[in-house]
């Protein structure tokens, strides 16, 4: 499994529970279609963190870095409604910083 990790901030801290509903839309969407395993978002708690990285991190799953591309390639295309709802996740954040994680060991380590 693949873990694609975004921190954030958000511009209008007072919409915290609708950047959530937004994101909720959006990777559901994304999850119901079959394009990702999965997702999570947390928040910050009482401060503690690395000031580098935002205060909320949404962790997307996928098998693959096939399935990935794939997934950016569908929203890239920026149509219908995948378009509106990630436009709503997008323009609520800022100062973004992105990874890319894997289970450990994986097969390829498991096999050497």
């Amino acid at each position: 499994m693949d873990y694609y990790q975004i921190w954030c901030n958000l511009k209008e801290s007072s919409k915290d529970l609708d950047f959530c509903e937004n994101v909720h839309q959006y990777l559901g969407q994304l999850q119901e279609d079959g394009r990702i395993n999965g997702f999570q978002i947390t928040r910050r708690k009482l401060g503690f963190g690395p000031s580098e990285l935002g205060e909320f991190n949404i962790s997307i799953l996928v098998n693959d870095l096939s399935q990935l591309e794939k997934t950016f390639q569908h929203v890239a295309a920026r149509k219908g409604e995948i378009e509106r709802l990630h436009q709503a996740v997008y323009n609520a954040v800022k100062d973004t910083t992105f990874a890319l994680y894997r289970d450990f060991p994986d097969e390829a380590r498991k096999g050497s």
